[in-house]
């Protein structure tokens, strides 16, 4: 391979404009098709059982995610502005091409069943805005004794009411998100506030703020970078050699996924950034190396430096970028799609930083000259000492990363995963604030959908005791989790029905014990009310029911909480020959964690084990292999341990730990085994191979691991807290993996006397 390269070499002039030619054309493909993925249904695999019953369900029930508007008005909403800008909002979204006008629901178009002397009625709660003050305290009435309404669509504080506007799949976009934030602040006046929150507004706030924050934290990474590395290489020239290389790689991998037709995901956003802070790592490497042939040989030429630094090079930095490529497309076993493309986009970019800087780097050193260092021929004396302490005391290394396993394997005790797709931002971020105000007003803005089945037995859900065991379990959800502020189904509507036949009396607010009865009222409320909003409760046999579970939260916890309440009565809807499933957009992502947490074991499985193979297979010597995967292994154990211990949830961006702990950390044990290999063959003793390999690739290794470390610590000033907590993490993982390489494995390749079975 290296002879190829030199004679590329020999047009150095060529190779640049060709790469450049390249890039250019990825370029204009990034720029011209690009685009951010808004939809965060998109992000799950859609042919997994759980999302095909779930889309199955949003059939059956018109189950979709809606926009909450919320008009605030702290001096209470039963004045005729309040209720007058509450009707003109809502026949304004009734209006809009997105939303169909039945799926808008408010106190202006819900109904209200009332019972009447020839049986039931259901009316509008006002159709005109009441003016008068009889008018105002008539309506406040009758919506404080319609339950289906109070603690609904209005709070109990009397200050709130809602309008949600439901969307249906693929309408929503960026300039639809910028006209209902827009609409929303055109109707506020100095008495009424408007709040709007909803999953498509999480969409659609994830959507602006994620190609703002890579915009924010691209220039910020890349001054970090450029110092650390003019500090590390001490040469203007060489550092923009290596940040172009990283700077076409980064182009060439966004441009791949624009030429494909993958879209840019919210976690996509920090590719840029594992690039740029990884792919420096290869040109590191090879300025390191230049630097010491340099300084040994003060009168050598361009060609024949260059030439000595591809032959010892080029097959530790091939070496270090497959085992990388490896941790990183070991992502594909992910079935989230963003961490699949994640994985497999960032593998084609460290390969492709590898490529340039094998060719790109020396094409340049031929075109622009060798960099100037002083001669020297010392043997690095901190180096030596160094290698002699860690050797002396290998007890201190071996117990310490005992006791570092131990104390780690209880931290992973205690991870979790989290589905929240809230959490990603701020805790005094607007989005946020907003769906807190809402909680705090109403049953929740998170929604778990539970579907009953009777498996096609007719009116099933017209039985007495059915509709109890519902009403029990509803009871049972709100009274024992928290998080789960109220519960919609059937049974509030024959409740409610129950309750106005007999004179508004409370105490019929129960389900009838009558079947004929129950069917009765249900033909009444056909006869009299809109049957389409029976749709969303139960299909048109009563063999199948929708009950409708609010959460406050949108985390695993709260929604697996509700999820183990249901499971307590499987057996008492079995014995029915009712069968329970889940859907809707919290149970999605809750599925979806779980793939996350799955998906992360397998890659961290099959990434290792891959590892282990090849390397054991390039260094055609086993114990290689497994000795390159301790500190590894420790390195990606000391990430969960300390997820668990800091109460950092594993989340579609945390979740790259494993792969990027693997990826990256090994380069290090790659480059430090193959440089003891090779002054092994020089050597007579273990003691001198290992100070020379310290001196050579522990120099490199440490200004390797001070780049990635700096870079990824740029994370921190990202606006998504998930993305500090991955920065901070893998920070620590790449100094565990540095510390790791550079003592246990040090100690494990000396004692196991690799490389010198028949001597010293």
């Amino acid at each position: 391979m290296e002879k190829g390269l030199l004679k590329l070499l020999k047009t150095p002039w060529l190779v640049l404009g060709i790469t450049l030619l390249i890039s250019a054309i990825f370029f204009l493909q990034m720029k011209e098709k690009s685009r951010m993925e808004t939809d965060l249904d998109e992000y799950m695999p859609q042919k997994h059982p759980a999302f095909v019953y779930s889309t199955m369900a949003e059939e059956w029930f018109n189950i979709k995610d809606g926009i909450i508007f919320a008009l605030e008005n702290e001096q209470g909403i039963y004045n005729t502005e309040t209720l007058d800008t509450l009707k003109q909002l809502t026949k304004r979204l009734q209006k809009l091409q997105q939303i169909n006008k039945s799926d808008v629901n408010s106190l202006y178009t819900a109904d209200n069943i009332v019972g009447t002397e020839d049986g039931l009625d259901v009316k509008a709660f006002f159709t005109r805005v009441p003016k008068t003050e009889e008018e105002l305290s008539h309506l406040q009435e009758i919506v404080r004794s319609n339950e289906m309404v109070f603690g609904r669509l209005v709070s109990e504080s009397e200050t709130v009411t809602l309008i949600v506007a439901e969307l249906e799949d693929g309408v929503f976009s960026q300039e639809f998100y910028d006209e209902i934030l827009a609409l929303a602040a055109s109707y506020q006046t100095d008495n009424i506030k408007i709040h709007v929150v909803g999953r498509p507004i999480v969409e659609g706030t994830l959507a602006l703020l994620a190609p703002a924050d890579m915009k924010k934290m691209i220039p910020i990474v890349l001054l970090v970078i450029i110092l650390v590395l003019f500090l590390a290489l001490r040469n203007i020239k060489n550092t923009l050699l290596v940040m172009l290389v990283v700077l076409i790689s980064t182009i060439w991998a966004f441009g791949l996924m624009a030429i494909i037709g993958i879209p840019i995901y919210a976690v996509s956003t920090m590719l840029p950034v594992m690039l740029i802070a990884t792919g420096v790592a290869y040109g590191v490497h090879l300025y390191s190396h230049l630097e010491g042939y340099i300084r040994q040989h003060p009168e050598t030429t361009k060609l024949e430096a260059v030439s000595d630094m591809l032959k010892v090079m080029s097959t530790p930095v091939i070496i270090t970028a497959v085992t990388t490529a490896v941790g990183f497309v070991s992502l594909l076993t992910s079935q989230v799609y963003p961490v699949k493309y994640f994985g497999l986009f960032t593998g084609f970019g460290v390969l492709s930083a590898m490529l340039l800087s094998l060719v790109f780097i020396p094409a340049g050193i031929m075109a622009f000259g060798l960099p100037k260092f002083k001669p020297s021929n010392s043997t690095s004396k901190i180096a030596n000492t160094i290698t002699a302490a860690i050797l002396k005391y290998k007890s201190a290394s071996i117990v310490g990363t005992i006791v570092i396993i131990a104390l780690m394997i209880l931290g992973t005790q205690k991870l979790w995963i989290n589905s929240s797709f809230l959490d990603k931002f701020e805790k005094d971020s607007a989005i946020v604030k907003t769906d807190e105000f809402i909680n705090s007003h109403f049953g929740g803005t998170t929604a778990l959908n539970l579907i009953l089945d009777a498996n096609d037995k007719v009116n099933t859900f017209k039985q007495p005791d059915v509709l109890r065991l519902i009403d029990k379990m509803q009871a049972t959800l709100e009274e024992d989790v928290p998080e789960v502020g109220t519960s919609f189904a059937l049974t509030n509507f024959l409740k409610r029905m129950n309750k106005v036949m007999h004179g508004d009396r409370d105490e019929f607010d129960i389900i009838p014990d009558n079947q004929n009865l129950v069917a009765q009222y249900l033909l009444l409320y056909e006869m009299s009310g809109d049957p389409k909003n029976l749709v969303k409760a139960v299909n048109y046999n009563y063999s199948r029911l929708n009950v409708t579970i609010q959460l406050k939260s949108d985390d695993s916890k709260a929604i697996n909480s509700a999820i183990e309440v249901v499971h307590n009565f499987e057996d008492e809807f079995k014995d029915l020959g009712i069968s329970i499933n889940f859907a809707g957009s919290g149970y999605k992502g809750l599925v979806f964690s779980d793939l996350i947490l799955e998906g992360q074991i397998w890659s961290l499985i099959l990434s290792v084990l891959i590892v282990i193979v090849l390397l054991a297979a390039m260094f055609r010597n086993i114990m290689v292999g497994l000795i390159s995967a301790v500190p590894i292994l420790v390195t990606a154990l000391i990430g969960f341990g300390a997820m668990g211990f800091l109460n950092i949830p594993l989340n579609a961006t945390t979740a790259l730990l494993s792969s990027i702990a693997v990826g990256i950390g090994i380069d290090y044990a790659v480059h430090f085994i193959y440089q003891y290999r090779r002054y092994a063959q020089k050597t007579s003793t273990r003691l001198e191979a290992a100070q020379k390999t310290m001196a050579h690739a522990g120099r490199a290794i440490s200004y390797n691991a001070i780049v990635v470390i700096l870079g990824f610590l740029v994370l921190i000033f990202s606006v998504f807290p998930p993305n500090r907590e991955l920065g901070s993490i893998v920070s620590l993982n790449m100094f565990t993996s540095f510390v790791g390489t550079l003592s246990i494995m040090l100690v494990l390749l000396y004692y196991s006397k690799v490389y010198f079975k028949n001597r010293d």
